[in-house]
């Protein structure tokens, strides 16, 4: 049941991102008892849906590359030390943007080979919600460590999948998010070691010339910034992030 209504949370996500088609559609909710069940059952499903679809954005961007650059945007504003600069909206807009330019094409596979016959009525609605969710399990399983999936595999109790299509939402989604943790901090470990030098080159000359006083952090800071200008960082940032995906 949990699988079903996360497969139709994000393929009305999904839908949402095609306002020419979605517009022209009408949804009517109808309570009342028929044959199929009763008003307290139907209603109790369109709770559960409203439950879901309320959970389905943060859970869409938990399983695209928006972790990955989020936290490597964190971690660069901490090496760089400059508090709140550049401004949290600002980091997480760059990071949405570069999330939605990475999964632009599983975003229109699951359109073209899910969503948009459903809305077509050429397919079942099931049989479309599920091979609209397959192009971005797609692309979870293909950024996973086989490590990590065995893990999760594992614990459920379940015997690893042969095929991509076989590995469930439950294990593809956790196993894709430690992943991308792990992945993260690699390479924002990559992105610290310059700044600490700087850090300790300052401290050096400081305690050289008897200026315990003076906190190197703030005189460092300059350096930093001037540094990550020069090699031009978010350039380099920015690519490097988008070809770290397959």
């Amino acid at each position: 049941m949990k699988h079903k209504l996360f497969i139709a949370a994000l393929a009305l996500i999904f839908a949402g991102c095609f306002p020419e088609n979605a517009l022209s559609q009408s949804l009517s909710l109808n309570v009342a008892d028929t044959p199929d069940g009763s008003a307290a059952a139907r209603i109790f499903s369109v709770f559960m849906i409203i439950t879901v679809l309320s959970l389905a954005p943060s859970i869409l961007v938990m399983t695209t590359s928006f972790i990955r650059i989020s936290v490597v945007f964190s971690i660069t504003r901490s090496a760089l030390a400059t508090n709140a600069t550049p401004p949290n909206m600002v980091l997480v807009s760059l990071a949405l943007f570069m999330t939605f330019f990475v999964m632009t094409p599983t975003l229109e596979r699951s359109w073209t080979e899910g969503i948009k016959p459903m809305i077509d009525d050429k397919i079942e609605i099931m049989d479309g919600l599920e091979k609209a969710a397959n192009p971005l399990k797609d692309f979870m399983v293909k950024n996973t460590r086989e490590k990590d999936l065995l893990l999760f595999t594992d614990l459920a109790g379940e015997k690893p999948a042969t095929e991509i299509s076989e590995t469930p939402f439950k294990i593809a989604a956790p196993a894709f998010m430690i992943s991308e943790l792990r992945r993260a901090f690699e390479i924002g470990f990559l992105i610290y070691v310059p700044f600490l030098i700087i850090d300790m080159v300052i401290a050096s000359v400081l305690m050289s010339m008897g200026m315990m006083m003076l906190p190197p952090t703030v005189l460092a800071l300059p350096f930093k910034i001037i540094f990550f200008v020069l090699v031009d960082g978010w350039y380099l940032l920015a690519g490097s992030l988008i070809n770290s995906f397959k």
